[in-house]
């Protein structure tokens, strides 16, 4: 299936739900080279990919595709889109740098521990147990989309921590979307090496890589969809918003990448948290559509 342009709302990850047959709510497939969970429920559809409980694909019935994924993926690695979990660090590890960006939490094959339909959606916990430390997922989706991540350590010292659900979301196309609720935010540009703050909506122009001092509700305006999402960061130190602009991206083809902006719930992102022995940590990313 070849990719379309970015003001398509077609999905890669759709070719799933083009069967006229009646399909069971969950069933494992397998697509390029990794195992996927398919989900396929009358209020939604989604796919999550066993490596990293990413999820790759959310659609709620009626609606046009939230999550944009892109088209191929490397033979290993990260994929790209969806929702990586970055886990349990973000960015580059504070003290080995032959590590992955973004930790171990994205490469590794988590485990389905429970997987729920009821009459609004479905309900799943993946989990992920590492030395000392345990990671749940937890997601909940119907007509909206709730990811919540919990994490123990439970190692005998205190330990630095980081973890980000770093979302990639469907649009029609990146120069024509406003992003609203950053006005007066705080943070850091990584582009331009220097402190800046939000002025009124956040529209991306020539690229984006910005750590905002901000937790809470966020609302992605689509025009030429006529859309506008909700996002909720909770109550994560940062908000985080990255797009490429013009540079090219591995793996990502044309204009592919003019269809998604990333905006995501990270904490310990410039500042590594502190975990005490037995400490849990939470972060969570919502979205509602705004009618």
């Amino acid at each position: 299936m070849p990719f379309r342009d970015s003001g398509s709302t077609e999905h890669p990850l759709q070719r799933f739900f083009t069967s006229v047959r009646p399909q069971p709510t969950f069933q494992w497939e397998r697509y390029q080279q990794r195992d996927v969970l398919v989900i396929n429920h009358a209020q939604c559809q989604a796919v999550f990919s066993r490596q990293g409980a990413q999820l790759l694909h959310f659609e709620p019935a009626g609606q046009k595709p939230w999550l944009w994924c892109a088209a191929h993926w490397p033979l290993v690695g990260a994929i790209r889109g969806g929702v990586p979990v970055s886990w349990p660090w973000v960015g580059r590890h504070p003290g080995e740098s032959g590590w992955p960006a973004n930790g171990w939490g994205r490469l590794l094959d988590w485990k389905l521990v429970e997987s729920h339909e009821h009459e609004l959606g479905v309900t799943l916990r993946w989990q992920l147990r590492l030395w000392d430390w345990q990671a749940d997922l937890f997601a909940d989706l119907g007509q909206a989309m709730d990811l919540r991540l919990e994490t123990l350590h439970d190692d005998s010292e205190p330990c630095h921590f980081g973890h980000g659900l770093h979302a990639y979301w469907r649009i029609s196309d990146v120069a024509d979307v406003a992003l609203q609720g950053l006005d007066g935010a705080h943070g850091y540009d990584e582009l331009s090496r220097s402190a800046c703050e939000q002025r009124g909506e956040l529209r991306v122009q020539g690229g984006c890589q910005r750590v905002f001092e901000h937790a809470g509700l966020l609302e992605l305006q689509d025009d030429t969809w006529q859309r506008r999402l909700c996002i909720d960061t909770g109550d994560s130190d940062s908000t985080v918003v990255w797009h490429p602009g013009s540079r090219p991206l591995l793996g990502v083809g044309g204009d592919e990448a003019m269809g998604f902006l990333r905006v995501e719930a990270a904490s310990g992102v410039e500042d590594c948290l502190s975990l005490a022995p037995g400490q849990h940590a939470s972060l969570s990313l919502q979205a509602t559509l705004v009618h």
